[in-house]
């Protein structure tokens, strides 16, 4: 019990708060705005932090990564297993949603005016072709404009640039790389700090929701609870069995549920993927997989491939479709859909909240809504936070065993049996 509440401490507070502000704004009604300016506050913490949060944590994580065993034939296969099952995953949460309206839209409209005084930017914007308009997202024209939270894709692209410049320069930047994952620590200490008050700025911002607007968002938040869980009960049983059957047969199957239970149960303890790497290296150890496949895919996954952050992104982007009354009906709307859920999670590293913060950030920003909108983002992803994490820990195992599938040949379990009788 003890461990149950150090590890869950945060999301329940976090999730008590949530509902004393909802109960506190179905009380006291237009009166609980009053309280509307502490959630403004933590608001305004977490934008002054995300701009050194995104390039301290994706510049380094670059910089810092080491080369994997069997480099050639192991990446390329990871590359196309990450993708080919982040697909799959983007897919289902599309596919649960879009006939789904996580928000009444109808009730909405004073919800939307009351995040920004600015109107929602027009997708459909065609004074600039497709071409221009990426170049506009991921460039800027003076450095100073990267420091702004206004450009986060250009922030997130020179990220990229610098840790693979630092790799480039190899020994020569070991200074510079201490001094930025140093600041980095000292960035996401910061983070440690915000969150701290997160529980009463989120229960003041949720209080003044639910008080001006009534309880349509509290009904939203409660529906794409229980949509994303059953959802994630149904992936985890039906698309992982799949995949083991896939890298080895009736008997993979077998093989994999034998093994897994210790990988979710550590999942759902701890909230965190990180945290549950080195378990999870030793269940794809047992299920067969090599050492070198699994102690190289499974810190990759924990980074880059995480099924269940892939559907909860897609779930945030359908409440905000939602709430927003965006039409995303035509075939460019839901391709922008699924590019934005695959993209906003293909670069966030294994930092549990400041990870997640540049997620939504990313999230809001390419589909055009308000930062404001980010709270409410925020909310979901405390919600759904266990569930996502099983499927991010235990999509890293099913992807160890099909990696192990290609590399090693379709006999791949017999040959971990003869290295280990061997050594």
């Amino acid at each position: 019990m003890k461990n149950f509440w150090k590890n869950y401490k945060f999301t329940i507070i976090l999730l008590c708060a949530i509902i004393i502000g909802a109960i506190a704004g179905i009380i006291f009604k237009e009166d609980a705005k009053i309280v509307s300016p502490l959630g403004d506050l933590f608001l305004n913490l977490l934008l002054v932090i995300i701009v050194p949060l995104i390039f301290l944590t994706i510049s380094t994580s670059i910089a810092k990564m080491k080369e994997p065993k069997r480099l050639g034939k192991i990446m390329r296969t990871i590359v196309l297993i990450f993708i080919g099952t982040s697909l799959v995953a983007v897919l289902v949460g599309f596919a649960s949603t879009y006939f789904i309206d996580l928000v009444n839209t109808s009730d909405s409209e004073a919800i939307r005016d009351s995040l920004t005084a600015n109107p929602v930017e027009d997708t459909e914007d065609t004074e600039l072709n497709l071409l221009g308009r990426t170049v506009e997202a991921i460039s800027v024209n003076d450095f100073t404009k990267l420091l702004s939270k206004d450009n986060i894709i250009a922030i997130v692209v020179f990220s990229i640039l610098f840790g693979i410049a630092m790799r480039m320069a190899k020994d020569k930047a070991e200074p510079l790389l201490n001094l930025l994952l140093s600041a980095n620590e000292v960035v996401l200490k910061l983070v440690k700090i915000i969150m701290y008050y997160a529980p009463i700025g989120l229960g003041c911002y949720f209080a003044a929701l639910v008080g001006t607007f009534g309880a349509t968002i509290a009904v939203g938040y409660l529906k794409t609870f229980i949509l994303y869980t059953v959802v994630a009960v149904l992936f985890y049983f039906i698309a992982y069995t799949i995949y083991a059957y896939i890298a080895a047969g009736k008997k993979g199957v077998v093989v994999f549920w034998k093994n897994v239970l210790p990988s979710t149960l550590t999942s759902l303890a701890t909230c965190s993927s990180a945290a549950c790497i080195p378990v999870n290296v030793e269940t794809s150890k047992k299920m067969g997989v090599s050492n070198d496949i699994a102690e190289t895919i499974i810190p990759l996954g924990t980074s880059f491939h995480k099924d269940g952050s892939i559907i909860g992104s897609v779930f945030k982007i359908m409440f905000l479709v939602c709430l927003f009354g965006t039409d995303i009906s035509s075939f460019e709307g839901i391709i922008q859909v699924l590019a934005v859920a695959l993209v906003a999670n293909l670069l966030i590293t294994a930092v549990p909240i400041g990870g997640g913060t540049i997620s939504e950030t990313m999230i809001i920003t390419m589909m055009g809504y308000p930062i404001e909108a980010l709270p409410i983002l925020t909310i979901i992803a405390a919600i759904i936070d266990p569930p996502a994490t099983m499927l991010n820990v235990v999509g890293d195992t099913s992807s160890s065993m099909l990696c192990a599938r290609v590399v090693d040949g379709k006999d791949w379990m017999n040959k971990k049996k003869e290295e280990n009788a061997v050594s």
